[in-house]
Parts: C-alpha cells; sequence; structure tokens
C-alpha cells in the first residue's frame, strides 16, 4: 500500500492512497473460503460448491465487502502511521475509473486536532456564591404545596370566581356535536384559565342544577383544525358548586401527600431548595471557570467541528424562533446575529478541546462503571425491546459511547478544576445568584469573545448562551465532537436546568377536563 501526502496546511491534510489488487483479491479469495461450506447449490453436497460457483453467486457482494474492508484497514494505517488525531470522521473517495482486477486509488481529506499543552493550573480563582436557606423559603414551598392541593367544599348560591363547578358539558359546531367535546362530572375553576376564552366567564353566577347554553370561538392556533377559529356552542349541566376550603398546614395536610409528618414535609423541601441553590451555585462556578480558561486560551479549532457545533444551535435556534409570535421577526433577529453564534460555537468547541487536554493530562477518566449507567440510562429511553440493541449499538459505535462520555467525563473535569482553584465564598440571596447567572446568558461574555447583542429574544438565551464545552472528551471522541447525548438533549435548555436543577413542585393532578376540547392548550 502506498501513501502520498498531498497537503499539510494548518489542521488540514490530505493524502492518496493506493490499495494494490492483489490485496484486495486476497480478501476476495479469504471471503469465498469463509462462505463456501454455508453455499447451498442442486447438485453439490453441503460444503462441496466449488469456489468458481460461489464467486459466480456471489462475487459482486464479495467483492464489495473485500474492498470496503481494504479501505478501513488502509485508513487505520494512514492515521497509525502519520500519528494522526482526527478531528472528524475523514472524507474518504474511491478515485473514478476503478475496476474490479485493479489498483484502489483514494482520496482522503480531514482535519486534525491541535496540539494544545497542557495549562499550568497555578492562579485560578474562583468565587463561591452560596444562598442559605431561609425558613422563609421553606414556608413559601410548603404554602405553595398547599394552593396545588387545593380542597374544594360543596356551598349554596351562585358560583363566583375561584369557585369550583361540577358540569357535565357537550359541544356543538353548527348543532352538531364534534369528538372531544363530550364531559361529565368535570371540574372547573371560574378564573383558573384552564378553559378556552370566554367559557369560563359564562358560568359566573351559576347554582347547582342550572343548564346553561353558551357560545365560544375556539383560538386560531387551537390544534384541532376543525375546530381553530370556529363558533361552537356548549350545552351545560351544573352539579355542584364548591367554594376552596382552608387548607390547614400540619400533621394531617403531610398525611395526605403520603408523609408522617410536616416536619418530614418541610425537612424534604429545605433539601429540595438546597439541591437547587447548590446547582445554581455550581453553575455560576463553572462559568467563572470557563471564562477564565477562554481568555487565558487562543489556539486554532478544526473548522469543521466549529461547523458542526454551530449547526446544532442554529438548529435549535430556528426551531425555537419557528415557535415565537412573530416566526418571520424571530428568524429575522437571528439571522441578523448569525456571526455571534458561529463565534460562540467556536469558543466551546475550544473550550472542549482545552478541558479535554486538561483532563488526559491529570488523569480524569469516567470508570466503566459510570460508563454502564450511562448506557443504561440512555437506553432507558427506548422502548424495552429496543434496549439490549441500544446497548450493543454503543459497544459497538466509539463514536456513539464518546456522546454519552463527553458530557460526564467534562463535569469531572470542571470538578477537578474547582478543587485545584483558589476558591472564596461569599453569601448572596437567591435573586443575586440568579442574575449573576442570566447575566452571563445575556450575552455579557469576557473581552476575549467578540461582544454580544445586549438584547436577545427569551427562546433564543438558553440555546447558544449556555457555556458547557461538549466537545471531544477523551481519545476515544477525537474523531469527531459528540452530539449531545439523547438523554441531555440541552442545546436549548437554560444552563441552570443542565447543570441540575431540581425543578419547581408540580400539581399533582391536572384537571381532568383540560383532557376535552373545551380545555385550553397549556
Amino acid at each position: 500500500m502506498q501513501i502520498v501526502e498531498t497537503t499539510n496546511e494548518g489542521l488540514k491534510r490530505a493524502y492518496t492512497v493506493t490499495i494494490p489488487a492483489a490485496t484486495i483479491t486476497s480478501k476476495v479469495e479469504g471471503e469465498v473460503q469463509k462462505i463456501a461450506p454455508q453455499v447451498r447449490m442442486p447438485g453439490f453436497r453441503p460444503g462441496k460448491v466449488p469456489a468458481n460457483l460461489v464467486k459466480k453467486m456471489h462475487g459482486p457482494a464479495i467483492h464489495q465487502e473485500a474492498l470496503n474492508t481494504s479501505i478501513r484497514e488502509a485508513m487505520d494505517k494512514l492515521v497509525a502511521d502519520n500519528a494522526l488525531r482526527p478531528a472528524m470522521n475523514p472524507d474518504v473517495k474511491l478515485t473514478d475509473g476503478y475496476e474490479e482486477g485493479k489498483d484502489a486509488e483514494l482520496t482522503v481529506s480531514l482535519e486534525v486536532l491541535p496540539t494544545i499543552e497542557a495549562p499550568s493550573l497555578d492562579g485560578l480563582k474562583l468565587e463561591k456564591l452560596t444562598v442559605p436557606v431561609s425558613d422563609e423559603a421553606v414556608t413559601e414551598a410548603v404554602e405553595n404545596i398547599a394552593k396545588q392541593q387545593q380542597r374544594f367544599e360543596t356551598k349554596d348560591g351562585a358560583a363566583a370566581d375561584g369557585d369550583q363547578l361540577i358540569i357535565d358539558f357537550t359541544g356543538k359546531l353548527d348543532g352538531v356535536e364534534f369528538d372531544g367535546g363530550k364531559a361529565e362530572k368535570a371540574p372547573l375553576v371560574i378564573g383558573s384559565g384552564r378553559f378556552i376564552p370566554g367559557f369560563e366567564e359564562q358560568l359566573g353566577g351559576a347554582k347547582a342544577g342550572d343548564e346553561r347554553t353558551i357560545t365560544v370561538t375556539f383560538p386560531e392556533d387551537y390544534p384541532a383544525e376543525n375546530l381553530a377559529g370556529k363558533e361552537t356552542t356548549f350545552d351545560i349541566v351544573v352539579h355542584e358548586v364548591k367554594a376552596p376550603a382552608e387548607s390547614k398546614i400540619d400533621d394531617d395536610f403531610a398525611k395526605e401527600l403520603g408523609l408522617e409528618s410536616l416536619e418530614q414535609l418541610t425537612g424534604l423541601l429545605r433539601g429540595q431548595l438546597e439541591q437547587e441553590t447548590a446547582g445554581l451555585t455550581r453553575t455560576a462556578m463553572k462559568r467563572s471557570l470557563l471564562d477564565q480558561l477562554a481568555a487565558g486560551h487562543d489556539f486554532a479549532v478544526p473548522p469543521t467541528m466549529v461547523e458542526a457545533e454551530f449547526s446544532q444551535i442554529w438548529q435549535q435556534l430556528v426551531q425555537e424562533a419557528q415557535n415565537e409570535e412573530d416566526p418571520a421577526a424571530a428568524l429575522e433577529e437571528i439571522e441578523a446575529e448569525k456571526e455571534d453564534y458561529r463565534k460562540i460555537a467556536e469558543r466551546r468547541v475550544r473550550l472542549g478541546l482545552l478541558l479535554s487536554e486538561i483532563g488526559q493530562a491529570n488523569g480524569v477518566e469516567v470508570t466503566a462503571q459510570e460508563m454502564s449507567m450511562l448506557v443504561s440510562q440512555a437506553a432507558s429511553q427506548y422502548r424495552a425491546e429496543d434496549r439490549q440493541r441500544f446497548v450493543q449499538y454503543v459497544q459497538q459505535d466509539p463514536m456513539m459511547a464518546a456522546q454519552l462520555r463527553a458530557p460526564l467525563y467534562e463535569d469531572k473535569v470542571v470538578d477537578f478544576l474547582i478543587e485545584k482553584a483558589e476558591v472564596t465564598e461569599r453569601e448572596v440571596t437567591r435573586d443575586e445568584l440568579q442574575a449573576a447567572i442570566e447575566a452571563d446568558a445575556d450575552g455579557e461574555k469576557p473581552a476575549a469573545e467578540a461582544k454580544k447583542p445586549a438584547k436577545k429574544a427569551p427562546a433564543k438565551k438558553a440555546a447558544a448562551k449556555k457555556d458547557e464545552a461538549e466537545a471531544p472528551a477523551d481519545e476515544a471522541a477525537a474523531e469527531e465532537k459528540p452530539k449531545k447525548a439523547p438523554a441531555k438533549k440541552a442545546a436549548a435548555k437554560k444552563a441552570d436546568d443542565a447543570e441540575g436543577e431540581a425543578g419547581e413542585a408540580k400539581p399533582a393532578k391536572k384537571a381532568p377536563a383540560k383532557k376535552k376540547a373545551a380545555a385550553k392548550e397549556d
């Protein structure tokens, strides 16, 4: 096999590779010998079909497999002999005019990872913004749960704002009932805004036993096309009128939630709040760390990696712009700032490569047990019958394994750097900590990066301003910048979410009537 380098400029490399015809022929013969015992042909005993007949039957397929194997082996040798670290999968092309029995000539072009000197970790200084969880915050959290678990008691008289009605309703379009527009004993809280506009308002003052017919117009953007923008009627039967009952926050309230006591409830909520603020604190520290690294390092990065990262950012931005009230205006705005987002992509790639170098130089690694947990978590998103196939796919595809490994590897490198840094603590309020994080999300980057527009559409801030560097995290990932693992899908998530902020408590149940056509889509 002959390898000739044709380009060596910066991070770009190109080669011509010639695979001798004899090499391919040898592999064809080997494949024939391998499959011959399994070939069945009338007139021959099993395993006794002559090689020339096996070639006649399966020749094209055998030759293609032999050629593919030869190309893979040639690429392995090219990478090993030239000590290459491809940034992405090389572009390999078989020159025109190749015929069976001739040498195969390949043109190979690729970009390699830059050589990065492991930076000194001396002088890293970080400020840890801490937020003590106050008793008032815990009390507020308990009260929020009480509101979500609001109980109602039957009352006499007319329904007022905030009261709950138990109703039957039947929706009609041009006098004909439509699918999904009927429910029995459905709860409706007047003023909750859960039903389409005009529905709840027309039931104010209703009493038990009332029968009403109301007229409402479905929103223009209602999901059911046959109802969108249409005027309809609903026949209503009111069974009960209920008023909000006072929620007494005590041990009995906690027991209704499945806990033993109010003390246990407050303890759990305090722990949740502490976990949330700890996540925000780490987010702020990580951003400060990445800003220091970005300001102190400027080296060439592979354009293909930048383009891949930018494409991921841009795809998410476009998708979110299409969900804005004025999609055309949102698309126009992000288009005007396209180069800013490309610079953000370049920063991410550079930081990812730098973190990878730091991790490798200091022995940071993802253990086999941690990797097994990552694979199991990702597999759990698939149907039961597909999970094992996914696990096998990850085991056989180093690139997929790298995609799963990268986010955890990055976090471990960041934790390593935080441990090495000189850390000072400062107590702040939750609002001050959140403001510090959002200041970065609004585009206030260090001088090393181009200044971003001060004002962004809300949907965009989360998509591209996140400073998580998700580039190759180890040698196995060096061939291509891993995309986010399926479980992360974080391009459009806010950084504090990606850093593990726990979600707020959600209502235990949604109003059953929301599932019907009369309910407004959230």
